[in-house]
């Protein structure tokens, strides 16, 4: 699960951004103040976001120490500050990207996700292979076995599989799969879910998914 620390001193945006990032299944550590979240750093996130106007130390000093320990951690700035001059004194100093207030979570989203996959992709590639007992799941191909035998599924199902794999032992709110399975702009209802989680485990028996009643479903090991 990526981790990812968010610094906005606005309090309404940031609870905005951070809901909208943790739909995506990732985990999201909020800070409203540069100073607090310079104890952050040792924590080892994979991505930073940063508003550049802090009440304290300005986005600008907290790149400097993110970077100073760790220089290949992505970090996106955000500001409602002179866009070009923001953007190139943040590129210079080391920043990925940059989004000009005010801005669509959504847009920030899409943003995160190609970050992510740019900076870490190519690790997950060299191990795309998910072992989640008895069965095999190849990400890059898109397939899952069980012993020599290719288990045939929808491509709804392999992302609902792999959404569970990739979040084994967290608990999945039916919002959650839904947003990353059919995506927001999905019209239904949680049935969808339901229905999808029930063929599911009627192709793959063998899977441990708890139904957590009112809330979603989570993977377990047993």
């Amino acid at each position: 699960m990526y981790k990812i620390i968010l610094v906005e001193d606005e309090v309404n945006l940031s609870q905005i951004v951070a809901s909208y990032l943790e739909k995506e299944g990732w985990k999201v550590r909020a800070f409203y103040d540069g100073k607090s979240a310079l104890t952050a750093i040792e924590d080892s996130p994979h991505l930073w976001i940063l508003d550049i106007m802090l009440p304290d130390i300005d986005g600008y000093q907290l790149l400097r120490s993110i970077k100073a320990t760790s220089p290949e951690v992505p970090v996106i700035f955000i500001s409602a500050r002179d866009a070009d001059l923001d953007r190139i004194i943040g590129l210079e100093m080391g920043s990925d990207d940059y989004l000009a207030k005010p801005f669509l979570p959504r847009e920030l989203v899409i943003r995160v996700h190609r970050l992510l996959e740019r900076v870490y992709k190519p690790a997950q590639i060299k191990n795309s292979v998910i072992n989640i007992n008895p069965y095999v799941l190849d990400e890059n191909k898109r397939i899952i076995l069980k012993g020599r035998s290719n288990i045939e599924l929808t491509s709804k199902e392999f992302d609902l599989v792999l959404f569970f794999a990739k979040h084994k032992g967290q608990a999945l709110s039916r919002e959650q799969i839904i947003n990353r399975v059919w995506g927001e702009e999905h019209i239904g209802t949680d049935r969808s879910v339901d229905d999808l989680v029930r063929r599911l485990r009627k192709k793959m028996s063998e899977l441990h998914i708890e139904t957590l009643y009112g809330f979603g479903y989570r993977m377990t090991d047993q």
